[in-house]
Order: C-alpha cells, then sequence, then structure tokens
C-alpha cells in the first residue's frame, strides 16, 4: 500500500501517532510535534539555501516551516521506492480568511515583518529574472495567441471574448512596459540583488496561518532574490480581485505594510506599475493557449468574461490608488 512517504520518519527516528492527507502532503503528529512529509522536486541546492533563510527567520522569533535534518544529516530522504520526500515543521492553526479584514492586514504586517529579516548572501543563480523582460514576453504572448485565434475563427465564448477584448488589455500591458522603462526599476532591482532581499516567492491567504496570538508563514519554496514589492503586490492583487478593486481596503493594506516597514517612492512607482499590467488576463488567456483548446473550462470563460466587464473598474483603481506618493 502506498504510504504518501509515512515510512522516512523512520530515518529521523520518529513515529506517527496519526497522520492524515492535506494539501499536497502528509500531516503527522509525533513527539516532536505536527510535522509534515512533502514531496521534493527541486533543486538540492536551492533548498539548503532555503533551509539557511528560515532557520536566521526562526531565530528572529518567526514562525516558519523550517525542515528537519534525517540521522544522516540530509534535509531530503528517500523511501523505499527511492521517492524523495522533505519533513518539515508545521503549526496548528487556520490559513488567513480572505472575508476578514483583520486577518488581511495581520497578513500584509506579517509580510512587511519578513521582508526586514529575509536576506542572504547574494547570488546570481536564485535572482528573479527582469520584470521588463516579463512585460515584452507576455505582450508578444498575447498577440502570438490574437493571431493564433484570428487564423482559425473564434469558435466559442472565450475566443470571442478574448477577441473583442484583446486590443484593449494589449494597450495596457503597451503602457505598463513604458511606465516601468520610464521608472528606476533596474536601479531598484540592482539594489535588492545587491542587498540580497529575498521575496517568499508565492505569498497568498494559503500558506499565512494564524495561531493563538501570533501568525505563522509556510512554502517558501519559490524564494527568488528580488524587489520585494513583488510579494506585496501578489497579495494585494490577489485580494483586490476578491473585493472589487476596494481602493478604502486596497491603502488599509499599504499603510499597515508601510507603518512596519517603510515603502519608498521608488517602491511606490514600482507597484504602480505591477498594477498596471494586465496579468490576469494573460494567465487566462495563456493557460486558454498552452491547454486543450478542444475543451474550454466554463470557469476560465467565466472568468475571462468577468474580468472584462471589470476592466474600467481596474483600470479607475490603479490610477485613483497610486496617484501621489502619499507617506
Amino acid at each position: 500500500m502506498y504510504d504518501y512517504g509515512l515510512s522516512i520518519l523512520e530515518q529521523y527516528g520518529l513515529t506517527a501517532k496519526t497522520s492524515s492527507r492535506t494539501r499536497g502532503a502528509l500531516l503527522c503528529r509525533t513527539d516532536q510535534g505536527v510535522l509534515i512529509v512533502k514531496e521534493f522536486h527541486g533543486s538540492e541546492k536551492k533548498l539548503k539555501k532555503q533551509q539557511e533563510l528560515l532557520l536566521a527567520l526562526s531565530e528572529s522569533g518567526f514562525h516558519v516551516d523550517s525542515f528537519l535534518e534525517n540521522q544522516e544529516g540530509s534535509l531530503i530522504s528517500c523511501d523505499r521506492d527511492g521517492i524523495p520526500y522533505t519533513l518539515q515543521r508545521w503549526f496548528e492553526g487556520r490559513e488567513c480568511d480572505t472575508r476578514s479584514r483583520e486577518d488581511i492586514l495581520k497578513s500584509v504586517r506579517s509580510l512587511a515583518g519578513l521582508h526586514k529579516a529575509m536576506k542572504l548572501e547574494p547570488t546570481e543563480d536564485y535572482a528573479e529574472k527582469s520584470l521588463e523582460d516579463e512585460f515584452v514576453r507576455h505582450n508578444q504572448e498575447l498577440r502570438k495567441i490574437r493571431k493564433f485565434i484570428r487564423k482559425k475563427s473564434p469558435a466559442c465564448p472565450f475566443e470571442k471574448d478574448f477577441l473583442s477584448s484583446v486590443e484593449w488589455f494589449l494597450d495596457q500591458g503597451e503602457k505598463a512596459l513604458c511606465m516601468l522603462r520610464e521608472s528606476s526599476y533596474h536601479e531598484l532591482r540592482q539594489s535588492s540583488l545587491d542587498r540580497g532581499l529575498v521575496c517568499h516567492g508565492d505569498f497568498n491567504q494559503h500558506n499565512v496561518w494564524m495561531l493563538k496570538n501570533t501568525f505563522a508563514v509556510t512554502n517558501f519554496d519559490h524564494w527568488v532574490f528580488d524587489v520585494q514589492m513583488a510579494d506585496l503586490y501578489h497579495f494585494m492583487r490577489k485580494i483586490l480581485e476578491k473585493y472589487s478593486w476596494d481602493i478604502s481596503l486596497a491603502k488599509e493594506m499599504l499603510y499597515a505594510y508601510h507603518r512596519e516597514r517603510p515603502i519608498t517612492g521608488e517602491e511606490w512607482q514600482n507597484l504602480r506599475v505591477r498594477f498596471t499590467y494586465p496579468e490576469k488576463y494573460w494567465k487566462l488567456s495563456n493557460y486558454y493557449y498552452t491547454h486543450n483548446k478542444a475543451w474550454i473550462s466554463e470557469k476560465n470563460a467565466e472568468k475571462l468574461k468577468t474580468l472584462i466587464a471589470r476592466k474600467e473598474l481596474w483600470e479607475t483603481f490603479t490610477a485613483a490608488c497610486f496617484s501621489d506618493y502619499p507617506f
């Protein structure tokens, strides 16, 4: 019977009192507390750097999912079938509730606190790619998808909605690219890399845990050296899409972050550029192009329709929220 990595606990001198499946992992209660077993797919070299970051954060008082070493001193353990796993500390709590403003603001403050402490010896190996290169590539991909659908003729609601809206969103993509090129982004990025500033890489409500009187942050697998506003933008965009681009909530989030870790004028401009780019539109379009076009998800078609219906709301939000540097 497949044990989902449970047998690797023997390599740590541990046994599970109870175990249960959770999102992509196995949750175990042991004498060392709650631990989580996950199949490992990444680079061992990067994993060691991740552990260095997590241990430093733990020593600074943060609750994070650091790894345990097995009895041979390794962070990776293979089960009887040779499948590699890791064992991490876990937490008794609940995920951030996106319906709760209190949880949202706690999450933003926790991110700001983490950002002040998240530094490593810089190396080009784990530097995030240039945002300019990303914008250029994504705009090219939107044009490629437009050409593909025009050539085959739109046959479903998703394709028809894409063709009727792509020019407007492409204009926004080009506008964001121009703003980026006119900003101090490259200096900001280079300064971040030189200082070894680290981004979580996937900071969202599923990776923030509310504990009794404190919080924990998990799943640092996508960490990179980058402008830390990337994390703040990622979290805010996910939340604000759910709140129909509520400017008052956005400002609360920005002020909550700024009180803990000041946002500079250059970082403010970088946030404005990121919010100007139609990332969600590109993601939906790219998913369509890279997956089975004979069957297009109704859910994705509905997401695209909603996104198009709210495009002016999103455009107005970005202009109003980031018009002037307020700090």
